[in-house]
């Protein structure tokens, strides 16, 4: 896949990414809900990512396996970024133009609210698989 450029509401960063995985994770820990007020639609973007206006860019260190990163003139998510790897999960809406978009995995599946759910047949990771997965990985 070609680069895909992304940047944030006001423009003052723009995100260049090497890679774009189309198919897209949805996570429904309470971090990703409260974050953004709901899931958090990613697609991976691995570690060969360009930042421009990284001045301007934010990170929390939301776990302990990785930080969140916003603009902070205008507040727009631009990426959950994993410690270990340097690989990057970044909102879906922010790239348009992806083509062949397929929900593919959902995170922290047992921490979804009930008052919602999606029709999409997909794999899902609870919390206990993903803190053994995180657990193996340090």
């Amino acid at each position: 896949m070609s680069h895909s450029k992304a940047s944030c509401l006001c423009g003052a960063v723009k995100i260049t990414a090497e890679e774009v995985n189309p198919k897209f994770t949805v996570c429904h820990c309470q971090s990703c809900r409260t974050w953004g007020g709901a899931p958090f639609f990613a697609v991976k973007c691995g570690a060969k990512v360009k930042i421009e206006g990284a001045d301007k860019v934010k990170m929390y260190e939301s776990s302990s396996w990785a930080s969140r990163g916003f603009c902070i003139e205008c507040g727009t998510h631009l990426f959950f970024k994993f410690k270990e790897s340097g690989e990057y999960n970044m909102p879906v809406g922010l790239f348009s133009g992806l083509n062949g978009l397929e929900m593919d995995m959902q995170y922290f599946s047992d921490m979804r609210p009930s008052y919602y759910c999606f029709s999409n047949k997909t794999q899902e990771m609870t919390t206990a698989e993903i803190m053994a997965y995180f657990a193996q990985e340090v």
